[in-house]
């Protein structure tokens, strides 16, 4: 998150009216993040005070937004802890302020938990089986924007910026991606809206309980273990090394298999799909850091780790049969 585009607390009481949620308390920009501008906004209406996330699109447009925020109530009113986008008196989830497409949703509680340990791991297996589930009868048909047709086209713009031995491994792991994708295991992947940026600072929680997970909109339909491999990736690794804790990723996989137990030629692509989740934000990263937009509080993330985790599943590939015997 961050703040591209300047919203006055004019702009943002205009928006609560139109939203019939009452007078503007607060307004108050979010540090972090690449994507898009967001806001913090507190609001009362019959002197009971509510607190929401304010979202200004600075990428995606207003053709591309309904997938995400529709898929967001969609996962809400199946009983999954995400925020469910407000609705203009028209039943609309999309708006417009500051010239941007922009969404207004609840805020969730509790914080982050940056430092999971085995316990936030099972929770967080378990509810990303549930929106898989919940998922599967979403009709939203938008592909991830981020996946093999982008890396393809940004690749090229990134090299020239790069050591060589990195631009080997990113042209070598690119090659790779691209017969992965076009395999018939592949194609036998089941296919879902997922969430696809599934990190520990997008999820919430009070105490050890997880109370939502947030930002979708790096949704996109793509393989339920593309989405299961980004979220190891990071709940499960180390930060500096990229090495996979035993203990923490045998509580993320049991916890999700108790609701969704993998396929047959899932367990056959973990590595690849491991492999591709670490490509896919080693790519985003490279681009954010070498090829950036200016932003107020813009601050890009360090390429190097998932330069370091695509190295570590590479020469670390995963063993499903010693997984499979204690997960």
């Amino acid at each position: 998150m961050a703040v591209f585009t300047q919203v006055s607390p004019a702009d943002a009481e205009h928006l609560l009216q139109q939203l019939s949620l009452g007078e503007l308390v607060e307004l108050r920009g979010i540090q972090g993040g690449i994507e898009n501008t967001n806001y913090f906004v507190t609001s009362r209406q019959d002197g009971v005070e509510r607190e929401w996330v304010l979202t200004l699109f600075e990428r995606l447009t207003h053709a591309q937004l309904p997938f995400y925020l529709d898929l967001m109530h969609h996962l809400a009113r199946h009983g999954i802890a995400v925020p469910d986008p407000v609705a203009d008196a028209q039943g609309k989830h999309l708006h417009t302020l500051c010239g941007k497409p922009a969404a207004l949703v609840n805020k969730l509680p509790g914080a982050s938990q940056l430092h999971p340990q085995a316990q936030h791991c099972a929770a967080m297996g378990d509810m990303l089986a549930r929106m898989h589930l919940a998922a599967a009868d979403y009709g939203g048909t938008q592909g991830n924007l981020r996946g093999l047709a982008w890396w393809q086209a940004v690749v090229p713009d990134i090299l020239p910026h790069l050591s060589g031995t990195q631009r080997d491994l990113l042209r070598s792991e690119l090659a790779y991606q691209t017969h992965i994708h076009a395999s018939a295991d592949y194609a036998a992947l089941p296919r879902a809206a997922v969430h696809a940026d599934v990190f520990r600072d997008n999820v919430m929680f009070v105490d050890e309980t997880l109370t939502g997970v947030f930002d979708f909109y790096f949704a996109g339909v793509d393989t339920c273990l593309f989405d299961l491999c980004v979220c190891i990736n990071d709940w499960c690794a180390d930060l500096e090394t990229g090495e996979l804790s035993a203990e923490r990723l045998r509580a993320l996989l049991r916890s999700y298999q108790n609701v969704r137990p993998l396929q047959a030629a899932e367990r056959r692509m973990l590595t690849p799909m491991l492999r591709a989740a670490a490509m896919r934000f080693w790519t985003s990263r490279l681009w954010d850091y070498h090829l950036p937009r200016e932003a107020s509080m813009l601050q890009p993330h360090d390429p190097k780790r998932f330069e370091n985790v695509l190295m570590q599943r590479i020469h670390h590939p995963m063993d499903w049969a010693a997984l499979e015997a204690t997960a």
